[in-house]
């Protein structure tokens, strides 16, 4: 067996090894497109079931004693509940970082749980038989260390990934939210109400991004079945957690409250949108010759001076023999 490592860990295999990944990789990244499905289908499937739990509650509300029926619980539910895993890793504050990652299912809060609980343990196990397997003869305490890094990496590895999901879900809807804002006020200024509204824009944007029009999709259906409309408009400045977003859910609140003319609103927050993308867009401009100094230096300079000093060089070579 020991044979086999040593062979796979030669360099030549190596290096043989990192070339099939990165062929494998491009394949990959040129394919993905051409047998990807319909994003947008798929998730307003989940979006439907959202609308399904939604008149299950509502009917529920109305007939207190289907309340009181009780339900089955899966095996993720009852591992979470025998070991306080909610109060343990402080659930209800992150049921909202999981909705504003698009996980909105109580299944996925208890598979969140699950992974939090088995990932430290788990990666500190995979690097302690890595290291006893490749790096036998290093001490103890380098590999008790090891396998505490590992551990504390494992601990935090499952919020950084839903971190990333977070804002990667936020990025499509900040790009798509001021052309969104357009088809609203367009949708509003013609006699529309706000459902159906909500409902036209969030079909001709999905396009452009599908976890927004999910999300206003989602905000259409809790305005059907919530008792409290505001709740809804809430509800959708919490699961995107974007100041743009939120200063829109205002203006509706405001609206459904006092019955201030909406179109006025949207017109002045989609104008103040746009004016906020634009100032990024030159903020960001603005920064790239200072992160382009350090490349250059590092990579361009060098090239430089050998194209120019390398003749030089060669000839004072020759001269000298």
């Amino acid at each position: 067996m020991f044979d086999i490592l040593d062979s796979l860990l030669e360099p030549q295999r190596i290096i043989i090894l990192l070339i099939a990944i990165a062929v494998f990789a491009t394949i990959l990244t040129v394919a993905a497109p051409l047998v990807e499905g319909d994003k947008l289908r798929g998730r307003l499937k989940l979006v439907s079931g959202e609308r399904e739990r939604l008149r299950a509650q509502h009917k529920a509300s109305l007939q207190p004693e289907a309340r009181l029926r009780e339900k089955h619980k899966g095996l993720l539910t009852q591992l979470v509940e025998s070991l306080n895993l909610r109060k343990l890793f402080e659930a209800e504050g992150m049921r909202d970082k999981l909705r504003q990652a698009g996980l909105r299912s109580e299944r996925h809060l208890m598979i969140y749980l699950t992974i939090r609980l088995v990932t430290p343990p788990l990666i500190g196990l995979l690097v302690f038989i890595y290291t006893s397997t490749f790096y036998g003869d290093i001490p103890a305490q380098m590999r008790l260390a090891s396998v505490f890094v590992g551990i504390l990496a494992g601990v935090y590895f499952p919020n950084i990934m839903i971190t990333n999901l977070v804002s990667r879900r936020q990025k499509s809807i900040r790009l798509a939210w001021s052309d969104a804002l357009d088809l609203l006020l367009i949708c509003v200024e013609s006699g529309m109400g706000i459902e159906p509204a909500l409902q036209r824009v969030s079909r001709e944007i999905g396009s452009q991004s599908v976890p927004l029009a999910e999300e206003l999709t989602l905000t259409h259906a809790e305005l059907s079945y919530l008792p409290d409309r505001r709740k809804a408009f809430e509800n959708l400045g919490k699961r995107t957690g974007l100041g743009t977003v939120k200063s829109v859910v205002g203006s509706l609140i405001q609206s459904e409250r006092y019955g201030t003319p909406l179109g006025q609103a949207l017109r002045v927050l989609a104008q103040e949108n746009r004016d906020a993308r634009m100032q990024e867009a030159e903020r960001k401009a603005a920064a790239l010759p200072p992160k382009l100094t350090v490349p250059m230096i590092m990579f361009f300079l060098p090239v430089i001076f050998v194209i120019i000093l390398g003749p030089s060089a060669i000839q004072v070579l020759e001269l000298r023999d």
